[in-house]
């Protein structure tokens, strides 16, 4: 139900953004009425009628709206002629008779168009119409007595326990229904649902690595290289943002592919000679996308070009990115883009409270949650650069990927199925690794985890952590090497598909198939029953608490449940005790071992 007067407002909306407005109120039995004797005064008597006395009315019924109209519009002669010469149920059925409800509207309404205009059909409808409980407040979610429910089968004509017949209530034959049906357009030209062939993308993605990165400007580095080729990976690359393109690193990649419009516009800066080291050129062969403020935009066009493959035949690979912390805008298409089995990968970046400059409404916590809890999204968030290009190969060839599969013995996840993929990433400049990307060590990054530091066999304590803290989580493990000397540290680069991967490997396991095991079960197999594990990430501790529970080891997880402060990262990282002297202690309260002496200096 809307208010009185809401609709109109919608009107103007639609109308301030250039579409046309066509406003369905009346069905063909009103419009009928409305030229017979006495229908005028009744057409302005329904159009005074406040929604909520009209909805009362229609949920009474027939001599409900008899004693109304009589009383408020009778004047013994057309108006009262209008309404006695109808029954109460002829009554009901025309004052029911809005023109949401009513076909013959709805198609001389369509066939009125005749321009390729935007058009917003605004339809006046009777909530929970044809059931008796139509027009009540509470029909939304109420059900109806098997009283009701007997009277509306008896209205719809269906037999007792022929409710599921194709055509029962219907009077026209069944054969004639089903020819009609076959030669429709929908049913007749072929699937609706179309298929594109994959991408080739290279088992490695080039980037140069500096000493000290980012991994959102190893994120930018990263499509730049792509953006040089002239390979089917990077035209078939679109990027979008909304207004966040150049501090999401999306700057090199727009400066080589350009933006997109419908018809070519000038940079004007670059006119005016104003300097920049930007180009914003706009043309129909651009492949960036730039939105307003605006995350819900973003989701829904990822969605839209996430199932171009399937719509229109032509297969495209969508990154959109956007500040971490506002997903949450967006939640509702995000979440019903990974319903449609749209494919993309969503880029968010920075993240955490260690984008401290930015101040606290820029500080995010429950997104690595989000990434974990969404079906249809793989959320990863690496630490390091070499991480971040293994994984966006991953990436690009996971979101290509549309059929059904089954879990995976090899790790339990359904990688053949694909889906959508989420990059939580991080504005910390942290030092990079040197080392030689093996497949082993690719593969253990795609599947959530790997150890940087393999524990050995009398390890007492395992530091876990997953994206912007690896440096804390290192100097930590280095003080309490000094006395443990077979400390682990395992770096998680997807808590999600870990913990997708256990719990699917259980599940088989319940079935039968004992020997299943996933990657995290593997990975802690040598573990001893005595060690203590520290989890932690700048995110909701939860996100790595259930660590503990594969093979029943003790867990003290850190992370953040609170944010709004301002200040540096180290400060954040001490405030919310995920810096190495937090982790330290944390080990100290599992695994208690001899004092470490380090410990005082880092404060």
């Amino acid at each position: 139900m809307v208010r009185e007067g809401l609709w109109e407002r919608y009107e103007q909306l639609f109308k301030n953004f250039g579409w046309d407005v066509v406003i369905l109120k009346y069905g063909s039995l009103q419009q009928a009425a409305f030229k017979e004797p006495g229908g005028e005064t009744l057409k302005k008597w329904i159009d005074a009628c406040p929604n909520q006395l009209y909805s009362a009315l229609v949920f009474q019924g027939g001599a409900a709206w008899r004693k109304r109209l009589l009383d408020e519009i009778g004047d013994q002669g057309a108006a009262t002629k209008l309404i006695e010469q109808r029954s109460d149920d002829e009554l009901a059925r025309l004052m029911n008779n809005l023109g949401g409800h009513d076909l013959p509207s709805v198609v001389e309404a369509f066939d009125r168009i005749d321009h390729d205009r935007p058009t917003c059909f605004i339809a006046y409808t009777v909530k929970g119409f044809g059931l008796p409980i139509a027009g009540h407040k509470d029909n939304h979610a109420g059900l109806m007595t098997p009283a009701q429910m007997d009277t509306f089968r008896e209205i719809m004509k269906v037999r007792p326990g022929h409710e599921w017949d194709k055509f029962e209530g219907l009077s026209t034959g069944a054969d004639r229904l089903q020819k009609f049906l076959d030669r429709v357009p929908f049913a007749s030209g072929g699937p609706r649902r179309l298929t594109a062939q994959p991408v080739t993308v290279p088992d490695e993605l080039a980037v140069t690595i500096q000493p000290e990165m980012s991994t959102q400007f190893g994120f930018g580095a990263i499509l730049n290289e792509i953006a040089r080729e002239k390979s089917p990976l990077a035209e078939r690359i679109v990027t979008t943002s909304p207004d966040v393109t150049v501090s999401t690193n999306l700057g090199p990649w727009v400066n080589r592919r350009g933006l997109f419009a419908r018809e070519n516009m000038a940079d004007t800066f670059k006119s005016e000679r104003i300097p920049s080291t930007f180009n914003w050129e706009f043309s129909p062969k651009g492949q960036h996308i730039e939105l307003g403020i605006a995350e819900m935009n973003l989701f829904v066009l990822l969605s839209a070009l996430g199932l171009s493959h399937s719509i229109n035949g032509e297969r495209l690979l969508p990154v959109g990115t956007l500040y971490d912390p506002f997903i949450a805008r967006g939640l509702d298409a995000l979440n019903y883009a990974c319903y449609q089995e749209a494919r993309f990968i969503v880029v968010a970046t920075p993240s955490g409270i260690t984008l401290a400059p930015e101040g606290g409404a820029h500080q995010s916590i429950a997104q690595p949650l989000i990434g974990m809890a969404q079906d249809g999204l793989a959320a990863f968030e690496p630490a390091f650069v070499d991480e971040l290009a293994a994984i966006m190969a991953f990436a690009f060839a996971y979101i290509q990927k549309d059929g059904d599969g089954s879990a995976s013995e090899r790790n339990w996840l359904r990688d053949e199925t694909g889906g959508s993929i989420y990059l939580r990433l991080s504005t910390r400049p942290v030092e990079q690794i040197k080392r030689t990307m093996t497949p082993a060590l690719r593969q253990a990054i795609v599947d959530g985890a790997y150890w940087l530091r393999e524990p050995g066999p009398n390890c007492q304590v395992v530091v876990a952590y997953t994206g912007a803290v690896a440096p804390e989580a290192i100097q930590a493990i280095g003080l309490m090497a000094e006395d443990r000397r077979d400390v682990g540290l395992l770096a998680v680069t997807s808590a999600d598909r870990l913990n997708a991967g256990w719990t699917a490997a259980q599940r088989a396991r319940e079935r039968g198939l004992v020997h299943a095991r996933s990657h995290i079960e593997r990975l802690f197999a040598e573990l001893p029953g005595n060690c203590g594990i520290v989890s932690v990430l700048d995110g909701h501790p939860a996100t790595l608490a259930w660590l503990g529970a594969v093979h029943g080891h003790r867990v003290r997880p850190l992370g953040v449940e609170h944010f709004g402060q301002t200040g540096s990262i180290a400060e954040l990282y001490r405030h919310y005790g995920i810096d190495a002297n937090a982790i330290v202690a944390a080990a100290e309260s599992i695994a208690p071992g001899r004092p470490i002496r380090h410990l005082r200096a880092l404060g």
